[in-house]
């Protein structure tokens, strides 16, 4: 039974459709996930933490597991002159979670925007973090971006 959390009580509470699955409670990368599920890699999307140089409130970006931020396509997509990955820690503080953990819908209305990579668009439901290490969730895309309120544009590049 996987676990409950304040992300599958909003889930619940919004009605969206969601499958929860217990991942090993060590930090997973997006592939290492994929793997564990069984599932296409690029279906399994990170959220990497970015933050602006001013007003300093940090981003959400998700992009798929193989993949990376493109800071200067997230830059161009935001009208920014420059965005920046923080450290670990840096990222950990900034949202209060824990790396490996981190999920837009445990920060929803706390303020922070969300990117996701237009590459989503791809699925009907992709995975991401249910908010703590150890819990994936898999969901509508469109529920996503409504939940989330997520800018949708081009924001990652491939990994060699």
């Amino acid at each position: 039974m996987p676990a409950v959390n304040n992300v599958t009580r909003l889930l619940d509470s919004r009605k969206i459709p969601y499958t929860a699955f217990d991942t090993p409670t060590e930090k997973l990368g997006a592939l290492e996930t994929a793997r564990f599920l069984g599932v296409e890699p690029d279906s399994v999307f990170k959220t990497i933490v970015v933050t602006r140089e001013k007003p300093r409130k940090p981003l959400l970006v998700m992009v798929p597991g193989p993949s990376s931020v493109d800071l200067k396509l997230l830059a161009a997509a935001l009208g920014e002159k420059k965005v920046h990955l923080p450290t670990e820690r840096e990222a950990e503080q900034l949202t209060g979670l824990q790396s490996g953990g981190i999920s837009p819908l445990a920060l929803v209305n706390k303020g922070f925007q969300v990117v996701l990579d237009s590459s989503a668009q791809n699925y009907n439901e992709i995975h991401i973090s249910g908010g703590q290490r150890g819990l994936n969730i898999r969901l509508p895309v469109s529920d996503l971006i409504k939940l989330t309120a997520a800018r949708v544009a081009a924001v990652s590049r491939r990994d060699p």
